[in-house]
């Protein structure tokens, strides 16, 4: 909805990419942090307009990619954790913007 946008909008704006993205990094062994930090990612990225395009678009400029594929490898039994990371990768890789395709 519109106020989901506007709250995954707020979020990035503030710097919630990069420090999800950092937490992530900083954290391997926790599948606590990945699973909330996978959750996280999913919300923000959401949208399926040109803002909801930008921050999938943020968020692999973030690095995020590689943290949502790690966290997967990191803990192959937690089906939380795969859960939200394959929807973050769902709404980061998704997009009709110029760079949708690269991502």
């Amino acid at each position: 909805d519109a106020q989901g946008d506007a709250r995954g909008q707020a979020a990035a704006d503030a710097g919630a990419l990069l420090q999800l993205v950092a937490a992530m990094h900083a954290h391997p062994d926790s599948a606590d942090v990945k699973e909330w930090a996978c959750g996280a990612l999913t919300n923000i990225t959401a949208g399926a307009d040109a803002q909801g395009d930008a921050r999938g678009q943020a968020a692999a400029d973030a690095g995020a990619l590689l943290q949502l594929v790690a966290a997967m490898h990191a803990h192959p039994d937690s089906a939380d954790v795969k859960e939200w990371a394959c929807g973050a990768l769902t709404n980061i890789t998704a997009g009709a913007d110029a760079q949708g395709d690269a991502r």
